[in-house]
């Protein structure tokens, strides 16, 4: 963990102030699937959280088949792929069902929690990054609670023809593979 946290340490761009630090929950949210939940509740699992929004978004659109993936590969060994939905371009009330049909077309099989009023969003990023030039953010959250990875938002992918956002799909994929080694005690 020391390791890890010192590699971390030395990554600089947006997020970056946020590694190592204790991820604060959720909150009270409406779930759509798999909850409710909160944070404390997956204490001993990898939690991968992913803000999205419908399929207008390119970045929610590219990457859902990789929270998919993650999600199957490595939900066996512990890890827990928790989507929060934020209507964009800002925050309105959204009814359930609707999230349910993003849901449905994403093929997603994770808790999914809709975040309407952007409370987690704000909770959990834009507030502790204020410099944040995406809501489409990634927390990697150990067992313990605490941001192990950030990816900023934008697209990851393992089938792409960006560069970038297959880098990014191997980098947060290794760190998955990391955290998922690390004793959980």
């Amino acid at each position: 963990m020391v390791v890890l946290l010192a590699a971390a340490a030395l990554l600089s761009g947006e997020g970056a102030t946020i590694l190592g630090t204790s991820a604060p929950d959720w909150g009270d949210l409406r779930w759509v699937q798999g909850g409710p939940l909160g944070l404390a509740d997956l204490r001993g699992r990898v939690v991968l959280l992913r803000f999205f929004m419908d399929s207008q978004c390119p970045y929610c659109r590219a990457t859902a088949p990789a929270l998919n993936e993650l999600q199957q590969e490595f939900g066996p060994r512990g890890l827990v792929v928790v989507g929060l939905y934020t209507p964009k371009p800002r925050p309105r009330p959204t009814a359930v069902e609707e999230v349910r049909g993003y849901v449905e077309a994403y093929a997603f099989r994770f808790p999914v929690a809709v975040d309407d009023d952007w409370s987690a969003l704000k909770h959990l990023w834009l507030d502790r990054v204020p410099s944040a030039t995406y809501t489409s953010a990634s927390l990697l959250i150990d067992r313990h609670g605490i941001v192990r990875h950030v990816h900023p938002g934008g697209v990851y992918a393992r089938e792409t023809k960006d560069p970038q956002a297959r880098r990014d799909y191997d980098a947060l994929r290794e760190a998955i593979v990391r955290l998922l080694a690390e004793r959980g005690d």
